[in-house]
């Protein structure tokens, strides 16, 4: 038998070997054998028990050394402390991949995650991959392979269809396995990572994309590891036109702690992560129940990619219904999340009397009690047509539960074309006829909720992953490591294209200078990030007197306040004028990497968060496109008649900082400047913090 791929011997083994497996049927190392004898598999199966001659009237075996043939897949079931012994053997068997359902390993503390790396260093000098440890396994669903000890297999029939899940929850896997099923969705292949120790959300994806059973892949994560490879194998994905849809849970920590800038603290690793899964094309839903009610319209529809265009909806929606309230439930929620419900034109309404039916220039066509089967089905072919709306949403009311057949029979026989999506909310619980528009690939939704979080994720701007560059050097004169003193952080973002106050450093005791008065003073040292709140800060000087007495004050302030911090000297700078002061910042997310934030800047940055991130570095325009997306430049975008700023300059200036990214030999952990000035004829930073790694 010809070796498999790492691919198949993950996702289709067709010999597999399970490790302590149990006859006792109560334990769940007894539920992998059973599952994959009830749901049909034909591959080979090799119970693995020392004690045991055969296990649920299969032959057992007491080791891996005495199978009578090669296995593609070993799944470990024992205590953990027995695992790293059986490496050898497995891959003396023959297998590619060994999943471990033991635990005690990265999740148990310090000497869990020592052998776990043990673990790995292994098995890549025996040529095995790992998946988990503490995964509770995967399968096939449309062989029967099941190496799961997941209750949810339990199920008298499996639905197979084209979506496959990965999971960083093993529950989870479960739970939504069983969820969507109730619903009527097919699945290809589910997968738990466990620790993902080796194999990692990336490589399943990446194997999922060359599965011929998968349509759709859902993720369930609780984290992002290994980002570069998950990017790679979104991007793969993307180009063969598989969907991907993520769940994300909530903000992480991770990283945070050590975060000096206030970029840190406005954009943790959640909203990171969210800017790495749109920059490499995923779609990520809100809502748990959207995770696999969105499968239907990403499978049949081409992205949406909203307009784009500041104060316009990312979308059009035509709302036809046959419940009011049901449809204001979703029409709110629509709005919530940036799309609208659109009334049709006059032309339209003239139309489709003619075809016998009268309806109103109302962004919502109710038909309650006023349209037959033909005459709804007229209406929804004219507006899966019609160029007014981007989609057509039918929200549909009590009949659904006690008439399915007659509630969603217009919406099963209409023409519909592949470019237009539909898209359906049940207003009561209908299970029967959610059944009927799941078995006809149509996208139907059982919360006002989901409904709009599909929508609104389907039609939002798509991202672009960040652009490439040539490495670029570090200046020999700055520092490696450490922070850099607002002069050096100054000089590095000049080199790097970002226009940057004039300023001369001053010796405390010599403060003859060349900067026209009005001026700014401050005290420059690698060891005060914030110096405002330090005291170490002076605007508005008038005359040399004054920068004498705030010299004095400003010095005396960081003595008390940071007696150890080494000064460098006295900053000056000339008072800039602006229209508007805006905060850029990098950081190197400890989760994907360099990111580049724009934002409304000064000391309140913080209090209301309004900014705009990507992975860096960034192009001009993809820099455009953040300018757009922060509210407080709609004030120099010609607010009200408000002098305009230079945002061609602003947007030069976010990409030029953003090329942080690339600097070579020298890892920036973060950098800021806040506030950046803008003017009506360029922009100007006049604050700079840069923590190196």
């Amino acid at each position: 038998m010809p070796s498999s791929s790492f691919a198949d011997a993950l996702l289709s083994p067709r010999s597999v070997a399970l490790v302590g497996a149990s006859g006792d049927t109560r334990k769940n190392t007894a539920r992998p054998l059973r599952f994959m004898r009830k749901h049909g598999y034909t591959g080979a199966v090799y119970p693995i028990n020392a004690g045991r001659a055969e296990i649920l009237g299969e032959p057992a075996y007491p080791s891996l050394s005495a199978l009578p043939g090669p296995v593609d897949h070993v799944f470990i079931m024992i205590p953990g402390d027995g695992v790293a012994a059986l490496l050898p053997e497995c891959a003396r068997a023959g297998a590619r991949v060994v999943t471990i359902y033991s635990d005690g390993f990265g999740e148990a503390g310090p000497e869990g995650r020592a052998r776990q790396t043990e673990l790995v260093r292994q098995a890549r000098e025996l040529g095995l991959r790992l998946l988990g440890p503490n995964s509770i396994g995967l399968a096939d669903l449309h062989s029967g392979g099941i190496l799961s000890v997941n209750a949810a297999f339990e199920a008298d029939t499996l639905l197979p269809g084209g979506i496959s899940l990965v999971s960083q929850s093993g529950s989870m896997m479960g739970s939504l396995l069983s969820r969507a099923a109730a619903r009527g969705f097919g699945f290809a292949k589910s997968v738990s990572v466990g620790n993902e120790s080796d194999v990692s959300v990336g490589e399943v994806v990446d194997a999922l994309v060359d599965d011929p059973q998968t349509e759709v892949i859902l993720l369930f994560l609780e984290t992002l590891r290994a980002a570069p490879t998950l990017a790679r194998a979104l991007l793969r994905a993307q180009a063969a036109r598989k969907p991907v849809v993520a769940y994300k849970l909530g903000r992480s920590e991770q990283g945070d702690a050590l975060a000096q800038s206030h970029t840190g603290a406005m954009a943790g690793n959640d909203v990171a992560v969210d800017a790495f899964l749109k920059a490499h094309g995923a779609l990520r839903v809100q809502h748990l129940e959207t995770l696999f009610e969105i499968a239907p319209l990403a499978a049949r529809y081409a992205r949406g990619g909203g307009s784009g265009r500041p104060g316009e909806p990312m979308a059009r929606v035509a709302v036809i219904t046959t419940t009011g309230g049901g449809a204001a439930t979703v029409v709110d929620n629509l709005g919530l999340r940036g799309l609208a419900a659109v009334a049709p034109p006059a032309d339209f309404v003239r139309k489709i009397a003619q075809g016998g039916l009268k309806i109103r220039e109302t962004p919502v066509i109710d038909l309650t009690l006023a349209a037959s089967s033909d005459q709804y089905k007229m209406l929804l072919e004219e507006l899966l047509h019609a160029d007014w709306c981007d989609a057509v949403l039918s929200v549909v009311g009590s009949s659904a539960q006690f008439h399915a057949g007659l509630a969603v029979q217009p919406l099963l026989q209409a023409v519909k074309p592949a470019g237009k999506p539909l898209a359906v909310f049940l207003a009561p619980e209908a299970p029967a006829s959610l059944a009927l528009l799941q078995a006809a690939g149509i996208a139907a939704f059982r919360t006002p909720e989901s409904c709009a979080d599909a929508l609104a994720e389907f039609f939002g701007p798509e991202g672009r992953p960040p652009c490439g560059r040539e490495p670029l050097p570090w200046p020999d004169e700055l520092p490696r490591s450490g922070m850099l003193s607002e002069f050096e952080a100054g000089s590095l973002f000049r080199g790097l294209g970002v226009p940057v106050a004039q300023g001369q450093l001053l010796a405390p005791g010599r403060l003859d200078h060349g900067i026209p008065y009005p001026l700014a003073a401050k005290v420059c040292s690698r060891d005060l990030a914030h110096k405002t709140e330090l005291g170490a800060v002076r605007i508005n000087i008038r005359d040399a007197p004054g920068l004498e007495a705030a010299v004095h004050e400003m010095l005396d302030a960081v003595r008390r306040h940071a007696p150890h911090a080494e000064v460098d000297g006295i900053l000056v700078q000339p008072m800039e004028e602006r229209l508007i002061e805006l905060i850029l910042g990098y950081r190197n997310d400890p989760l994907v990497g360099p990111t580049v934030l724009l934002g409304a800047g000064g000391i309140a940055a913080e209090l209301a968060p309004d900014f705009a991130l990507r992975l860096a570095p960034v192009d001009v325009d993809e820099a455009r496109r953040m300018i757009l997306e922060v509210r407080q430049t709609r004030l120099i975008r010609g607010f009200r008649g408000l002098p305009e700023g230079d945002c061609e300059a602003l947007a030069c200036a976010v990409a030029a900082f953003s090329r942080l990214a690339q600097c070579a030999d020298v890892r920036v952990e973060e950098a800021e400047i806040n506030p950046l000035f803008v003017r009506a004829d360029g922009v100007v930073a006049v604050d700079g913090l840069v923590r190196l790694g």
